[in-house]
């Protein structure tokens, strides 16, 4: 008997065996919430399992292990779950497509397609968990990488690699300055996350905010607000995951994930499901246990980059909330959006006084930070002296630094207006800095 043939009947007789042998099986002791309780099952957390319902096959992670079973919770709707339903292990965890098929695709949490489009041929498919890069083997951030918006390439500059949070309350415009640098990037590839949105702004994002260009070199992973509270978290894991697999080609990804708060709050509802007790602000201790290891995975590898922008939707405009507050602390830098910059018709309504970019000096050329800084200070100053302007109370040749805000406040304001479908070379950019503040180049 020849070598491949013998390795054939030793693979057929392997498969075989694994399918004669008895399958590990439990049964749904109580659905109970968000949770169901399988007894007379062990299986490991993050395990993937299947309920055999009335109405068909039910996938479910497990997310909480007991003595005499587990509680797991559905990657789907509930209903038709009853107990005595049969539980079988997979004896895997999740896994998704990743690679360049992936292109110009919108996919479910799970890699499921929901564009119309068959599934993705030539993708291969990877686990969701995944490691961050060791941190000795990560290369700098040293390199600038646009992103078309004139008022974060001068004043808040993203470095390829850097990690940026958005910071606001609702309705300030942070989907829309997402889709101007999602746009607006050199970044050849983009992943980007929606994660609980309204299932109306969903397509509104593709069709409005995305033009025909991006769309091609774009990966989008959706979650609607209506999903299950796993896969709203999953989400921003698989996004993470396609932006990796990408990162490990070589590739510099721009990763987007809208928005973490709406995670952080599934995370809380998984949480609360599988016993864990509420602490700060109702939020259990895993979740500030997952954001590190959610945010930690982007960043620059060995070879390519994660270039990400996460939102964070500040309760009340207080961006000193557990969740903005601890992002915050992770990341790299912040935008601060402004609510009065938005309700006076200034957009993108971003506070350049309260953002902050860890990696300017990294990625700026010195004439370029000092450009950045007059303009900073011509803001502060005006913020220094404006109520006293408007009042009629303050003395023209007082201060010349104030006078020179004063003087230049309709130019500086101009200068970091943009239009939402406008997106403005770097170069160009910094041209239009000089000349306003006046300085050869």
């Amino acid at each position: 008997m020849s070598s491949s043939l013998a390795a054939d009947l030793k693979q057929r007789l392997s498969a075989a065996a694994g399918a004669a042998a008895p399958r590990p099986e439990g049964r749904v002791g109580e659905v109970v919430g968000l949770g169901i309780g399988v007894r007379g099952l062990t299986a490991a957390v993050n395990e993937l399992l299947t309920i055999e319902t009335s109405v068909g096959q039910l996938p479910a992670q497990v997310i909480a292990v007991q003595r005499d079973g587990v509680t797991v919770m559905p990657l789907g709707a509930t209903a038709g779950v009853a107990a005595g339903d049969p539980v079988r292990r997979t004896g895997d965890q999740l896994r998704i497509p990743a690679g360049y098929a992936m292109m110009d695709r919108i996919i479910d949490p799970l890699g499921r397609p929901i564009d119309g489009k068959s599934k993705p041929s030539g993708a291969q498919w990877v686990p969701v968990e995944n490691s961050a890069p060791n941190p000795l083997l990560r290369r700098r951030v040293e390199n600038a990488l646009p992103t078309g918006v004139r008022a974060i390439d001068t004043l808040i500059p993203v470095g390829a690699g850097q990690r940026v949070g958005i910071m606001a309350g609702s309705g300030v415009g942070k989907s829309t300055l997402l889709g101007m640098a999602v746009r607006g990037t050199v970044a050849p590839v983009r992943v980007v996350a929606l994660v609980g949105e309204r299932g109306r702004e969903v397509r509104e994002f593709i069709e409005d905010t995305l033009d025909a260009e991006s769309r091609s070199r774009t990966v989008l992973v959706v979650a609607t607000a209506d999903d299950p509270a796993l896969l709203r978290v999953t989400a921003a894991f698989t996004a993470t995951r396609i932006a990796e697999w990408f990162r490990d080609q070589g590739e510099d990804v721009l990763l987007v994930v809208d928005s973490v708060t709406r995670t952080a709050m599934a995370q809380r509802e998984v949480a609360l499901a599988a016993g864990e007790p509420p602490a700060t602000r109702g939020y259990p201790a895993s979740v500030f246990a997952m954001l590190p290891r959610l945010l930690e995975r982007s960043g620059p590898g060995q070879n390519g980059s994660i270039t990400a922008l996460y939102t964070v939707l500040v309760e009340g405009d207080d961006l000193q909330d557990p969740i903005g507050d601890t992002v915050r602390g992770i990341l790299d830098g912040h935008v601060v959006l402004s609510r009065d910059l938005a309700t006076a018709g200034h957009f993108p309504s971003i506070d350049v006084l309260e953002s902050v970019s860890r990696v300017e000096r990294a990625i700026l050329s010195e004439e370029d930070r000092q450009l950045a800084l007059t303009l900073r200070r011509l803001m502060a100053s005006w913020r220094d002296v404006r109520e006293l302007v408007e009042v009629g109370a303050y003395v023209q040749g007082s201060d010349p630094v104030a006078d020179a805000a004063i003087r230049l406040r309709p130019a500086i304001d101009n200068f970091l207006r943009q239009r939402p479908d406008e997106a403005i070379a770097v170069q160009q950019s910094w041209t239009e800095l000089a000349g306003l503040l006046q300085v050869k180049r």
